[in-house]
């Protein structure tokens, strides 16, 4: 490849990969961002013709998170019910990523796996660590009909774009956490000012006037003071 065509490649890479940043900042929600990272994986990693995120926790259940097709959906599916495939060497190794030129290669290594991928139409498969906390796995997958079809160059791009895709899925698990937190203090304090007008009670005695009632449901907090509050309005 000349200079003039390697740099146009480069800067094909840097200006789609700006472009997946900005549109992943934009995501309202994690589900969307999720499925903006495997619609952009598609679209710019060279040989991708499916794209998946994949997660496993650590009893090794399967939960495709965001696919672009059946084919990602049943992939996954047929990893979980195997117990193996490269989703699950990535699991208990903690590799960052791997690439498989050529599936029917690897029946030796995935003998349950490896034949029904083939059956399903996936000839390559790619993927990156997306995260791991708590024993859990997020895995970007991407697949290929067609053997050999990931190069070095498909693996180096696949890398960028999954490195953009963990930091924008952190985020937007973060504010998806902090505004779940929000929302619960906000109902758990309607809660509290229904208890202390009802029962005639301080702040602090309608609060743990709450918690005793949740300890003794065993019922979260937060799921209490929404059916006062449900019941209130009612």
């Amino acid at each position: 490849m000349s200079e003039q065509a390697d740099s146009a490649v480069l800067e094909r890479v840097a200006v789609g990969l700006a472009g997946m940043s900005r549109d992943l900042l934009a995501q309202d929600s994690v589900q969307s961002t999720l499925d903006s990272i495997v619609t952009h994986a598609v679209q710019l990693v060279d040989g991708c013709e499916h794209a998946g995120v994949l997660l496993l926790d650590r009893h090794n259940r399967v939960d495709s998170a965001a696919v672009t097709g059946d084919l990602v959906r049943d992939s996954d599916a047929a990893q979980g019910e195997a117990a193996e495939g490269p989703c699950f060497d990535a699991a208990f190794r903690k590799a960052q990523s791997y690439r498989i030129a050529d599936l029917e290669a690897e029946a030796d290594r995935w003998p349950n796996f490896a034949p029904r991928a083939r059956e399903l139409g996936i000839a390559s498969m790619m993927g990156f660590l997306l995260y791991t906390e708590e024993g859990d796995l997020g895995a970007l997958d991407l697949y290929s009909p067609e053997p050999g079809a990931f190069t070095r160059h498909s693996e180096l791009v696949g890398w960028l774009l999954a490195s953009h895709a963990a930091v924008a899925f952190a985020g937007a698990r973060t504010s998806a956490q902090l505004q779940a937190a929000i929302a619960t203090r906000q109902e758990i304090g309607e809660a509290i000012g229904i208890i202390m007008q009802q029962h005639g009670l301080s702040a602090d005695d309608a609060e743990a006037l709450l918690k005793k009632i949740s300890q003794q449901r065993n019922v979260k907090l937060r799921e209490i003071a929404q059916t006062i509050i449900s019941d209130c309005e009612s």
